[in-house]
């Protein structure tokens, strides 16, 4: 009878898999809560806000009353004011959204 050479090739395999799978904890960078909201913070404090988008809204505003009107100043004041709402809602919501979006990102582990 012959002699059966052992089966190495799968034994390789089983240690190669085990190996590969205690090292993968090691490579993944998990964050904390605190970690993501400090993360988060920095990034809406780099949109323009609620104030930013007020300032904006106002100045647009008050650019296309000015433009529109037949009365150029009291068309400037109306658009201005309006301009300032629109402005500084959508200013807010881009930043809650902002930080939202880079929150959940990096709780997730997709970091940018």
């Amino acid at each position: 009878m012959l002699k059966r050479k052992p089966n190495r090739t799968l034994l390789a395999l089983i240690v190669l898999g085990i190996s590969l799978a205690t090292a993968m904890p090691a490579f993944a960078r998990y964050y904390s809560a605190s970690d993501c909201a400090y993360r988060a913070e920095r990034a809406a404090g780099n949109t323009y806000g609620a104030v930013g988008g007020a300032v904006t809204g106002a100045v647009g505003g008050a650019t296309v009353g000015a433009i529109v009107s037949r009365n150029s100043r009291r068309g400037a004041r109306k658009g201005a004011a309006v301009g300032a709402v629109v402005g500084g809602t959508s200013g807010a919501v881009r930043r809650s959204s902002t930080y939202r979006r880079v929150y959940d990102d990096c709780m997730a582990g997709r970091l940018r």
